[in-house]
């Protein structure tokens, strides 16, 4: 199945010159949607991981269904103020200024195998900083998933020292 027939790129979003890359279109295609999933639950099998953690929101919908599938955890990873325990906390940079992502404090045990998953990896700074909170609380991130990789932003030049997939490239 080629995924990039579900793929519909949206001219000029959200500002002139931007090819958007909208991925709700492969998702309300049940056939499609469970393609991609199985392609990185069969990525993540060989991994051996034990808990799969996803940036908010798009992180979650490719995650949660891979965790599902493979009868292991989530671990949701959110903008600051959104999660209820104790957590701890990552800068990352954004075209025009600094976000943070946090994540509850125990989520991730020591030594456990991760997986990390979102829908696009582009410049590499969100999943920078999950890779970063995952490894502050012992976690070992054997690999991460995207559906779609824009080749042009070289996001996978910060990630090089990681095992990464992604199921589409532009």
């Amino acid at each position: 199945m080629n995924l990039k027939d579900y793929i519909t790129v949206v001219q000029d979003w959200p500002s002139e010159g931007i090819q958007f890359k909208d991925i709700t279109t492969l998702m309300d295609n049940g056939k499609a949607f469970k393609y991609a999933v199985d392609q990185i639950v069969d990525y993540a099998k060989e991994k051996e991981i034990d808990i799969i953690v996803g940036p908010e929101a798009r992180g979650f919908i490719i995650g949660c269904p891979v965790a599902y599938s493979m009868e292991v955890g989530f671990a949701p990873v959110r903008k600051e103020g959104k999660l209820p325990r104790e957590t701890i906390k990552a800068d990352y940079g954004l075209e025009y200024g600094k976000d943070v992502l946090t994540i509850h404090k125990d989520a991730i045990k020591p030594g456990q195998r991760v997986l990390i998953t979102d829908d696009l990896l582009a410049t590499g700074g969100t999943i920078e900083a999950t890779i970063k909170l995952v490894e502050e609380l012992g976690g070992i991130v054997v690999g991460c998933a995207f559906l779609v990789e824009l080749t042009y932003l070289n996001g996978r030049e910060k990630l090089e020292q990681y095992d990464l997939v992604a199921l589409m490239q532009y």
